[in-house]
């Protein structure tokens, strides 16, 4: 079985990077963004506690993928 060149992996990990950084930016600068949202500072409690989800889920995840790759 051959193996994709190490630089597709790069390329895709930067396009994905990429898309990401610009989307962050697009919401940011989003005139709904900056108008506000009143109920947000309400909920702050529950918003952080699913980005601390979402965090521990990808961090496990990429643990897993990098043991995989390792013993691969």
């Amino acid at each position: 079985m051959n193996a994709m060149p190490l630089y597709i992996y790069y390329i895709i990990f930067l396009t994905i990077m990429l898309i990401g950084t610009i989307a962050t930016i697009m919401i940011g600068l989003s005139k709904k963004n900056k108008e506000g949202n009143p109920g947000y500072d309400k909920r702050t409690g529950s918003i952080f506690k699913n980005l601390s989800i979402y965090y521990i889920i990808a961090i496990v995840l990429g643990y897993i993928a990098l043991i995989l790759y390792i013993v691969k």
